[in-house]
This record gives structure tokens, C-alpha cells and sequence, in this order.
């Protein structure tokens, strides 16, 4: 007796969920759609998918009044919120590492493995091409004397490698195609090259630089 009514149950649940029609009631449904021997059965659409139909509905028209309506979802306060968010994270991130992004603090590298970097960097990006492999000067000026037409040094050489040479002539700004550690490094290995005796030195250019100077 309870097995029955407990079937009784789920099967009246079952149902009310799903308005089916049993199996013995298919032929007051059936349609004459006829799709190569199968047939078409017209069943109501379930409760539950209904309510979520309208529920969807009813969520739309009220999103539609907040956005159109009132100032409640306004995308473009939404937009200068997040942007001034990024904005300000990205600050912060440049604050907590500074060393990613002011060259200010950054020192000289002599390290072997950086110094080897800095070399590598000389070759490839183009450096090559203006001052020579044996860096003694072509289009560019020589770098192994002490004459330096924007400032010698470690400070001075990172300034010109991210903002390039004079107006007009000299080196493009390359701050932003080569990263600052990728700077730190090159810098440093032409702080190597004073002294070195290239095949053919260029004639100096610009004016003496000692350490110490500005």
C-alpha cells in the first residue's frame, strides 16, 4: 500500500512538472505532421520552462527600465569607473616596483652574465649598424673614447637609449621597442667599451665626460 502511494506521489509530481500526457491519451495529441513515419505530438510546454521563460522576460524589462530609465546601471559611469580603477592599480603597481619602471634608482650592471646581455643586445638591435661591432663609430659617434655628445655615464647613456639622440639627428627613442631591463643591460656594456681600441676609431665627437659630471 505504501509502494502505491508513494508512486501515486512522484507520479502526480512528476506530472504537475511536466504537464506529459500518458501514454494512453498520445492519440487525442497527436498531430498529422507525419516526418517519414514519425509523428508529431502536441505537449504543452512544461511549467518549469515556462516560468523561466517569463522569469527571463521579467528580468529583461527591468534591467531595460534600470539602464534606460534611471542612472542605476549607466555604462559609461560604469566605464570611467573601471577605467580609473585600472588606472589606479596600475600606479600602484609601479609604485610597489619601481625598478620596472624609473630608471632613477636603476645602477651600472657588472655582473658577467648581464654584461653578456648587454653584448648580445648591442648586435641585435641594431646598434651595430650606426657604431660598429667594435663600437668605434660610423653613423654614430665612437664609444670607446671620452668624448660623449649627450652626457657619458651610466644615467646619461640610459636617457639616450630611451629618448634617442638630438632633434632631428642621431638615434631613435627606443624606450619604447626595448624594456628597461633590456636598457640597464645594454647601458652597462657600453660603459665597457672606454678604452677598448676599435679597428677604425671615429674622430671624437661632443665633449669630454668624466665621472661626476652631469
Amino acid at each position: 500500500m505504501s509502494n502505491n502511494k508513494e508512486k501515486s506521489f512522484w507520479s502526480n509530481l512528476y506530472q504537475k512538472l511536466t504537464r506529459a500526457e500518458a501514454i494512453e491519451s498520445e492519440e487525442d495529441i497527436m498531430t498529422d505532421h507525419d516526418y517519414d513515419g514519425i509523428r508529431e505530438l502536441d505537449n504543452v510546454l512544461p511549467p518549469w520552462w515556462l516560468a523561466g521563460f517569463y522569469i527571463t522576460i521579467a528580468v529583461g524589462i527591468f534591467y531595460y527600465i534600470m539602464v534606460f530609465f534611471t542612472d542605476k546601471y549607466d555604462q559609461k559611469v560604469e566605464f570611467a569607473n573601471a577605467v580609473a580603477e585600472g588606472d589606479a592599480a596600475v600606479e600602484q603597481y609601479k609604485q610597489d616596483h619601481p625598478e620596472l619602471y624609473d630608471a632613477a634608482n636603476l645602477v651600472a650592471l657588472t655582473d658577467a652574465a648581464n654584461i653578456q646581455k648587454g653584448k648580445e643586445l648591442f648586435a641585435t638591435k641594431t646598434c651595430t649598424a650606426c657604431h660598429l661591432a667594435d663600437a668605434g663609430g660610423s653613423i654614430g659617434p665612437n664609444l670607446t673614447d671620452e668624448y660623449w655628445i649627450l652626457g657619458g655615464g651610466f644615467k646619461n647613456i640610459m636617457n639616450t637609449l630611451a629618448k634617442g639622440g638630438r632633434p632631428g639627428k642621431g638615434m631613435i627613442a627606443w624606450e619604447s621597442t626595448i624594456s628597461l631591463e633590456e636598457r640597464q643591460q645594454l647601458a652597462s656594456f657600453i660603459l665597457t667599451l672606454k678604452g677598448t681600441t676599435p679597428e677604425k676609431p671615429k674622430a671624437p665627437e661632443g665633449e669630454i665626460w668624466k665621472e661626476g659630471d652631469k
